[in-house]
């Protein structure tokens, strides 16, 4: 890989005079990585993603550099088809990719990595090493194609932990391998977002790669708040790590919150002061008419959390009085299972109730169809899921308004039984604006597209306030000294979790 020594020194150089140092980011989405680095001081420059409608709701939220029309800002872009001089030319910016950016950054696609992602590969393509063959698995071998198109000083990858695992395949020790025969003093880790001001229990992995003419490695910052992870979670981590090689690794060890740090934001802090909405079972009419864009009310008479004070006045996406996002899915069958689940319930659960709410159909019937008969059947169907409680325990929660949610996935996108609303009165899921809120979006972000497609995009997403945590830190290094922080290799004893 070509090192252009001089062309980084000037881009530092720039930065260094007080310039705000400008960025590139691959696979986009709708922006939630971008919106962390430009609170954080960052130019967002270009973004590259190939999904239209994402792409249209990161133009909505994002005004274009001078010079670059609205058309082309929110265009779709294939980072695959499309070389860095490409996007460059594209955009009408006035220098080659190589002078245009001092940040590369990107949220590769995820699905290849995760666990739960490589079984779906399995049972679609009847193949158990799918997952090996998906295209979206290779993304990050033309990433860097585009690190020494683009020449960064600053390099920042988001993923799932599970990248650590690709069949027994570090990548990130790959890429970190590649990264430093190219000059980079690199480095990755894991972090949560609970423990950065994030409603939400999400596991990440960052890698992030410094120009070696800086003298450091790569920091993580430090936790704001505490948590303590469910099993799940820590379980994940601990096969995670597994993977790190007890030698030569670039992993640092993962960010400690201090004891006196506050406690994390929960989904009550959350999102209890977003609107109260029970069109679903009242007027299903009305709901199948909001669209993702239209306004309600927000409620007053619930105390204003600081996280939700936060979301309201997020500078540059300030609310009023009222906020978009206000639509929820429309599944009559299970809305009386959503108002019986008491908080923090899980599927099994959820199929008790229901199996106890078909017997009282039962009871109620005057003549009761005979038990295995079709009438029976049909009668069950309309109180009883299908899923097999013993194969999907996760498939449905039921949030606790104590606690950080669990994880938003791009699976939202298709149901949301996995973050049903703690508020039994309501007896529904939660909806794109209390999704977004759990994200950390705030509550001036808009989204095209119908709540199917924001659902996505929201799953999809770098909550934003994790990403202005690592922003913030990696300003702080690239105006960092030699003498502040020390340089090379991680001690193999380094790989505390």
């Amino acid at each position: 890989m070509i090192i252009d020594a001089d062309n980084r020194a000037a881009k530092l150089q720039r930065v260094r005079s007080g310039e705000k140092p400008r960025v590139l980011e691959l696979c986009s989405g709708c922006g939630g990585l971008s919106l962390g680095f430009a609170a954080a001081g960052f130019n967002l420059q270009a973004h590259v993603e190939c999904d239209p409608i994402a792409a249209k709701s990161y133009a909505l939220n994002f005004e274009p550099p001078e010079g670059v029309s609205s058309d082309k800002w929110s265009a779709p872009r294939d980072m695959v088809e499309q070389t860095a001089d490409d996007v460059v030319d594209d955009l009408g910016l006035a220098t080659p990719a190589a002078a245009s950016f001092d940040v590369l950054a990107a949220g590769l696609p995820c699905q290849a990595f995760a666990r739960i992602g490589r079984s779906k590969l399995r049972s679609l393509k009847g193949d158990v090493d799918a997952f090996r063959n998906d295209p979206r698995a290779r993304l990050y071998k033309r990433f860097l194609q585009y690190v020494e198109a683009v020449q960064p000083v600053a390099i920042v990858i988001e993923n799932v932990p599970d990248i650590l695992n690709f069949g027994g395949h570090n990548v990130p020790e790959e890429i970190c391998a590649t990264l430093e025969e190219a000059g980079y003093n690199t480095g990755y880790t894991l972090l949560n977002a609970a423990f950065y001001g994030v409603p939400q229990i999400r596991e990440r992995l960052f890698l992030i790669a410094l120009d070696q003419s800086l003298g450091i490695r790569p920091s993580f910052p430090e936790p704001t708040c505490k948590a303590e992870l469910p099993s799940g979670y820590e379980g994940a981590r601990t096969v995670a790590l597994k993977h790190v090689p007890s030698e030569g690794s670039r992993f640092t060890p993962i960010p400690q919150a201090s004891a006196m740090a506050a406690g994390a934001v929960s989904t009550k802090e959350a999102i209890a002061d977003l609107p109260y909405i029970s069109e679903h079972f009242r007027d299903p009419a009305a709901m199948r008419r909001r669209k993702v864009g239209d306004e309600l009310a927000y409620r007053s008479y619930v105390d204003l959390s600081e996280y939700a004070r936060r979301m309201r006045e997020w500078p540059g996406f300030e609310a009023g009085e009222s906020v978009t996002g206000n639509v929820v899915r429309l599944t009559p069958r299970d809305f009386p299972i959503f108002r019986r689940m008491p908080a923090g319930a899980d599927y099994p659960q959820a199929l008790k109730i229901a199996e106890e709410i078909f017997a009282e159909r039962l009871l109620l019937e005057l003549s009761p169809p005979p038990h295995g008969s079709k009438p029976w059947d049909d009668l069950r169907g309309q109180c009883v899921p299908p899923y097999d409680g013993g194969k999907f325990p996760n498939k449905w929660w039921k949030l606790d308004p104590a606690l950080p949610s669990r994880t938003l996935t791009a699976h939202i996108g298709k149901d949301t039984y996995s973050h049903i609303h703690w508020d039994s009165k309501q007896q529904r899921t939660i909806s794109v604006r209390e999704a977004a809120r759990l994200q950390s979006f705030p509550d001036g972000f808009q989204f095209a597209g119908a709540m199917n497609a924001a659902f996505r995009q929201i799953g999809n997403a770098v909550p934003p306030l994790l990403a202005m945590a690592v922003a913030e830190r990696l300003r702080n290094d690239l105006m960092a000294t030699r003498t502040e922080k020390g340089v090379g290799p991680t001690p193999p004893d380094s790989m505390a979790a």
